[in-house]
């Protein structure tokens, strides 16, 4: 019951194929693609913006809204 083989990897990549087709698949593939690209955007992006009071209230894209987070001590 060691590792699988490649003839293993083989049948399961097959059978994924074949139960949600090379569509499907491909939109998937993009749609991470696209988490990654915006991930790696949003981590770069914080080191370059200046950290002005007026650019915290102001909304950096349409979908998206930048607020601090404050700590709530519980007593």
């Amino acid at each position: 019951m060691g590792s699988f083989s490649v003839w293993h990897w083989l049948i399961v990549l097959v059978v994924v194929i074949l139960v949600f087709g090379t569509k499907k698949l491909g939109n998937i593939g993009a749609d991470v693609g696209k988490a990654v690209k915006g991930f790696k955007d949003g981590v770069k992006g914080d080191d370059d913006k200046p950290a002005s009071p007026s650019a915290q209230s102001q909304v950096a894209d349409k979908s998206t809204i930048d607020v601090d987070a404050k700590e709530k001590n519980k007593l």
